[in-house]
């Protein structure tokens, strides 16, 4: 029987451990119970993150892309700001009146905000009631509810309930248009993005132009398109709006106002505009000026997935809306909503985290909620990436309670990322100072017999 060589160091060494451990067995006193927990922090908020609307999030290019005749289009997922198709999306134009969406997100954010009701007066000034072009249905100095004059501006596209929008929010339009400009910042539209005015009037047109703000009002079609999923992200209440084919501005007008938008469902049935009517359009504006040409922002809805559509110079009115078509149905006909992790998932690349100081030695991970992607129909799970984040276990010490976040993973599709996080799936109780003591004891044995062994 061949018998293991201990060298005299390695004896001395396991007597001394020997006699360490009796040492701690005497005079180690417990300062806390065996079940003591410390305070467990809340779980990390949002286990999901939608990536905001850019030019990295373009799907892949596919071969039945519609030919747009138009400067500028873009079509954009409402809910993750995916973008599926792109033509000349990054050049800026005259927006015309799709300006007025800015202009609609901060009147709607100041009644989110409570500084005023949809029941609030609204008066417009002189100034307001002789602005140019679309609307010229409100009186100097007349006073309509907040809400009425939203009617006017987002049903009828009116310059003069817009100004008088400006006038209320910013005191003077000049003003208002550094706050839209203010606001484009923060929405993350590009440097390109402009405004000079709260309807889209080009400064040859205004009446007053603003001598602080140089240039022209421009955005491009992926401003457009950003503004637009903000809208809907942060005031989806514009729909009840953008969404009414016609209506009478006063109860005791002769006639309603009728809303530039032709392609609205609810067109379905008007003997002018069905032929333009697309079921699930119910949004969201247009704009036309001799510079601009025909341009629209459209968003329409189809078995819970929402698109945004945006064309800009298109050369006639009936022709924006027929290109708005063919991007529709590109993105209906081709895209889906699909999940691919699902809450409290097992992922494979990260299953179980080690845990210092505790009473299991591992603790399994799973997601924490689920996550989906706007993707080709038809896409396949290999088409997606799974990246697991590297854990430090040095700093994961018991207690862990279940749902502590341990962990990231992230999953990519063709320019889409997205972050889950992944929690604990169970408590985790801090070991006593006795175990923790005879496991430190006998890990050390192990790996000193285990060198012994592999030096023999």
């Amino acid at each position: 029987m061949r018998l293991l060589r201990f060298t005299k160091k390695k004896v001395a060494l396991v007597l001394g451990i020997s006699l360490i451990a009796q040492s701690l067995l005497l005079h180690i006193q417990p300062t806390y119970a065996a079940d003591e927990k410390k305070p467990t922090a809340s779980p990390s908020p949002a286990a999901v993150t939608t990536p905001a609307p850019n030019a990295g999030t373009t799907a892949a290019p596919a071969l039945n892309e519609p030919q747009v005749s138009a400067k500028s289009a873009i079509i954009m997922e409402a809910s993750t700001g995916a973008v599926l198709y792109q033509m000349n999306a990054d050049e800026a134009f005259p927006p015309a009146s799709m300006a007025k969406m800015m202009t609609e997100y901060l009147a709607m954010e100041s009644i989110k905000e409570g500084k005023f009701k949809w029941d609030s007066p609204v008066t417009a000034s002189k100034n307001a009631a002789d602005v140019i072009g679309s609307g010229q249905l409100i009186a100097a100095n007349e006073t309509l509810s907040f809400k009425d004059m939203f009617n006017a501006m987002s049903i009828y596209s009116a310059n003069d309930a817009s100004v008088a929008f400006a006038e209320l929010l910013g005191g003077t339009e000049e003003n208002f248009a550094k706050m839209m400009n203010d606001k484009a910042k923060q929405l993350g539209m590009s440097a390109n993005a402009h405004f000079i005015s709260a309807t889209g009037l080009s400064r040859a047109d205004l009446k007053n132009p603003p001598a602080s703000i140089e240039g022209e009002t421009k955005m491009t079609a992926r401003d457009a398109a950003i503004l637009a999923y903000n809208i809907l992200k942060d005031h989806k209440e514009i729909l009840e709006f953008t969404k009414i084919p016609s209506l009478k501005l006063r109860a005791t007008d002769k006639s309603p106002m009728i809303n530039w938008n032709w392609m609205l469902e609810g067109n379905s049935t008007n003997t002018n505009f069905k032929k333009y009517s697309y079921a699930g359009l119910d949004g969201l504006k247009t704009g036309s000026t001799d510079d601009a040409g025909y341009c629209f922002t459209g968003t329409a809805e189809r078995n819970g997935m929402r698109m945004i559509t945006v064309v800009m110079g298109t050369k006639t009115e009936p022709e924006r809306f027929n290109e708005t078509r063919k991007l529709m149905d590109y993105a209906f006909n081709n895209f889906e909503i699909k999940p691919f992790l699902n809450a409290k998932q097992t992922i494979d690349s990260l299953k179980s985290v080690n845990i210092k100081k505790g009473v299991q030695l591992e603790v399994p991970l799973v997601t924490k909620t689920g996550v989906t992607f706007v993707a080709r129909k038809g896409a396949k799970d290999t088409d997606f990436q799974v990246t697991t984040e590297s854990v430090d276990e040095s700093k994961l010490v018991a207690p862990i309670a279940k749902g502590d976040t341990l962990g990231k993973v992230k999953v990519s599709y063709n320019g889409q990322e997205k972050t889950v996080e992944l929690i604990a799936d169970g408590d985790v109780e801090k070991g006593s100072w006795i175990r923790l003591l005879f496991r430190s004891i006998k890990n050390f044995f192990s790996d000193m017999f285990n060198g012994i062994k592999g030096g023999s």
